[in-house]
């Protein structure tokens, strides 16, 4: 037998501790794989939009047709076209064509869907899975579109609702559920969405398409306000339209909500007018520069539409289009590298917000019975790029003579924070050079100074309690000499702690 052998457990340096692996982002299984968890938050972005519209939709469906004193016979065919109406499908009611339905209850809807999409599209969610989380939101509405037409189908014959069409009415709810699931799921992952194009993303584009955004939303509060003003200026109008109310409580609460739903309707048309464009009403239009009467539905929001001659000060209004041209090309200067000879970002906010005018000019326009079709024109969206494009190179210029170095935000946006307090970083691949010494400083920093593990009293051994620290362990094996002395903590370096473990004795060799 030799003799018995001593095994040191040696508590290295700090310095000289491996460096725990950085945090990575959670993948998921991609579509291969659907756990229990996932399928779950599937099924609530399939079905939550789609059971609070259709709940609100049934709530106001009975509660009109209760306060009209009306049978109850046709109330599946009402909710089926109401669910219609509210995804745009033009529907002709007995023989009057409506293919102008109020925003106000799309735009909520559209909100629905692409919260549900945003929540779903964490970081936890693989980028291969976003093409479930877009199937879900679009899926489930469909699915009902196709109940709702077979409703509408079987209740023709009780009601004088005629049976959309169908291609029609797919192709609506599919366009407005890919552009709400688009919109959540690209402003929670544009990064990861962007990394997926077989091209590089230059920054322009994203500063671009903010500041685009961003204008269009100030054309229309500007809209909204000057909505407001024109049917306060033309009070004693809206008591007209109140009289067809017959002085009763619920007719005039539905002209009131009824003209609510349809602002955004005629925020988008005053947008066409503030820019120079033309509004067609039936026959008739209206601009800054024409006004060809015509009849107006009799709600009270439709007061605002001025019916006299033009006036010279109207033309005042075009001061707000080239104000909002002038700061989109100041937030462009800031924002990106745009220069006089290249004003990228500020040609693509432009572009976006012409984009997205003709959209909301589409989805705000219609045909509405005997009046007519009641939409923007269609140079509106190139009037709203002339005045993004032109007054907004001025304002860029202006922002590299006499401001400050361009700030791109986007730089520092590296990772994500989710709600349990966990860090997802944007990209998935780490260099296998990665060096550590910046994170071990700062783990050296909050480290306590001393540090000893203690064999507890009556064992042979000594064990580390890794609840009291959590840095590496380096065991270091040292051969016992004859007359192994005890462990002698150095005065150089209190940071290392020697922990003396007795092994048994070994084989010989």
């Amino acid at each position: 037998m030799s003799a018995p052998r001593t095994a040191l457990a040696r508590l290295s340096d700090p310095d000289l501790r491996e460096s725990p692996a950085p945090p990575v982002r959670r993948r998921g299984g991609g579509f291969g794989s659907l756990t229990p968890e996932r399928a779950r938050v599937l099924m609530l972005v399939a079905a939550r939009p789609s059971a609070i519209t259709l709940l609100v939709i049934f709530i106001l469906v009975y509660a009109t047709l209760f306060a009209a004193g009306s049978a109850m016979s046709g109330s599946s065919g009402a909710i089926a076209a109401s669910w219609l109406a509210v995804h745009q499908v033009p529907l002709v009611i007995g023989k009057t064509g409506i293919g102008l339905w109020p925003l106000l209850p799309t735009l909520g809807m559209l909100w629905l869907v692409a919260r549900e999409s945003a929540e779903a599209a964490g970081p936890d969610c693989d980028t291969t899975e976003l093409g479930w989380v877009v199937a879900a939101a679009v899926g489930g509405p469909l699915l009902i579109t196709a109940v709702c037409l077979a409703v509408a189908g079987d209740a023709a014959a009780v009601v004088a609702l005629q049976p959309p069409d169908t291609l029609a009415a797919f192709g609506w709810v599919l366009g407005l559920s890919l552009v709400a699931a688009a919109v959540g799921i690209g402003a929670r992952r544009w990064r990861d969405l962007a990394d997926l194009l077989p091209i590089a993303v230059p920054d322009w584009v994203i500063a671009g398409f903010r500041v685009g955004v961003t204008a269009v939303t100030r054309l229309l509060a500007v809209a909204v306000v000057l909505t407001v003003v024109s049917v306060l200026v033309h009070w004693s109008r809206i008591g007209d339209t109140y009289r067809a109310a017959d002085g009763s409580v619920s007719g005039a609460l539905g002209l009131t909500l009824l003209s609510l739903a349809y602002l955004p309707n005629v925020a988008v048309d005053a947008v066409s007018v503030l820019v120079g464009g033309q509004v067609h009403i039936g026959a008739g239009l209206l601009s800054l520069f024409r006004i060809d009467g015509a009849a107006v539905p009799a709600v009270p929001v439709t007061a605002a539409v001025p019916s006299g001659p033009v006036a010279l000060w109207w033309l005042g209004l075009l001061v707000v289009p080239a104000a909002v041209g002038v700061l989109s090309g100041l937030e462009c200067g800031r924002t990106s590298r745009d220069r006089a000879t290249a004003p990228w970002a500020t040609l693509t906010a432009a572009a976006v917000a012409a984009v997205l005018t003709a959209l909301l000019g589409v989805a705000a326009g219609g045909e509405l019975g005997t009046f007519g079709r009641i939409a923007p024109a269609a140079s509106t969206a190139v009037l709203v790029f002339g005045w993004l494009a032109l007054p907004g190179y001025v304002g860029m210029l202006g922002a590299r003579w006499f401001g400050g170095p361009a700030v791109l935000a986007d730089e520092y946006e590296d990772e994500y924070y989710d709600d349990e307090d966990e860090y997802y970083y944007a990209d998935d691949e780490y260099d296998d050079e990665y060096e550590y010494d910046d994170y071990d400083e700062e783990l050296d920093d909050e480290a306590d100074p001393e540090v000893e593990a203690e064999p507890e009293s009556g064992e042979t051994g000594g064990w580390y309690d890794e609840s009291d620290h959590d840095d590496a362990l380096d065991a270091e094996l040292v051969d016992d000499q004859d007359d192994p002395a005890p462990p002698v903590k150095s005065a150089e370096n209190s940071d290392i702690v020697d922990a003396e473990v007795v092994e048994g004795d070994l084989p010989d060799k």
